[in-house]
């Protein structure tokens, strides 16, 4: 079996994220990146022409993770659309990471370049995806009669998600886990 190669481009990737979504993007200097990761400058800038080009390569990648994780769970069938949305709202707030703003893309989005539409835009279709996602599934509950035929698909989908985003913010700044747990729990019972 082949091993897959970590490479310098991996590293830089790795500690760049997590720099920036601890320290925050401005905080950040290359030459940080530079010296924690022990890759050389030359070296960044051959895969990286630019720290905005490292930025959105980031959120590349954590938008390509997140959609893989959200559709192994929204795809499983053979579960109840309740139980996906169990499993998918645990799997989003687990995710909640160091970062500054207690979610990677709300830390991203108010540390970005405040002039840079490709990087607004990147996040703003993220979180319609998700917005579409969330709705496809209530739409299926609704379809099996699983959830109530009266809850309106788009606007509870945009509802959820920014439940979620919020309570992460809260959690994070409050330091109080319950405020995710109430939240599931408020969730469950929204959509029986």
């Amino acid at each position: 079996m082949k091993k897959n190669k970590i490479t310098n481009r991996d590293v830089v990737l790795r500690i760049a994220t997590s720099l920036f979504l601890t320290q925050g993007y401005h905080a950040t200097s290359m030459d940080e990146i530079v010296a924690v990761s022990n890759v050389s400058k030359t070296n960044i800038y051959y895969y990286f022409k630019s720290k905005e080009e490292l930025l959105s390569a980031i959120l590349d990648q954590l938008i390509q993770t997140y959609n893989e994780m959200i559709y192994e769970v929204v795809s499983r069938k053979d579960q109840s659309v309740q139980e996906r949305f169990e499993i998918l709202l645990q799997l989003l707030t687990e995710q909640e990471t160091d970062s500054l703003g207690g979610c990677p893309f709300i830390t991203l989005y108010t540390q970005m370049p405040q002039d840079s539409a490709l990087f607004r835009n990147k996040i703003s279709q993220f979180f319609q995806s998700q917005i579409t996602t969330v709705e496809i599934l209530l739409n299926e509950g609704r379809e099996r009669l699983e959830i109530q035929a009266e809850l309106p698909a788009r606007s509870t989908a945009q509802f959820i998600i920014s439940a979620i985003e919020g309570a992460l913010f809260l959690q994070h700044a409050s330091q109080d886990p319950s405020i995710l747990e109430n939240l599931k729990f408020t969730l469950a019972l929204l959509l029986k």
